[in-house]
């Protein structure tokens, strides 16, 4: 149910942006959302429906930018994408690792009219 809490200050965001800008419409909203992020694109898409109307916004679509999951290996510090969330590093295969990419959560741009 998080979701909601997000969708809510995405609208604002969008909104604020779109009124700086004096547009009329929001026609799209470009979100970033990396893969450790826990956000469900579904859910994200019903709180928006519900919670744009009687706005700009009520008849933009939301477009995701996906960002993978990127682990940095602290032992030989070689940067890779696990397979499978097998979290063992491909080069030296130690499992001791730090989170580089993937918890990504935010707007990357507004498109408007």
């Amino acid at each position: 149910m998080h979701e909601q809490s997000i969708v809510e200050s995405l609208l604002l965001t969008a909104l604020k942006n779109a009124e700086k800008e004096k547009a009329n419409k929001i026609l799209r909203i470009y979100l970033v959302v990396g893969e450790l992020s826990g956000v469900e694109e579904e859910a994200v898409n019903f709180y928006f429906g519900f919670l744009s109307r009687n706005t700009i916004a009520a008849e933009a679509s939301i477009s995701y930018i996906h960002v993978p999951m990127e682990l940095r290996c602290r032992e030989c510090e070689i940067i890779f994408t696990p397979q499978k969330y097998d979290l063992h590093c491909p080069n030296c295969k130690e499992q001791q690792v730090d989170i580089v990419a993937g918890r990504e959560l935010y707007v990357d741009n507004i498109e408007v009219e």
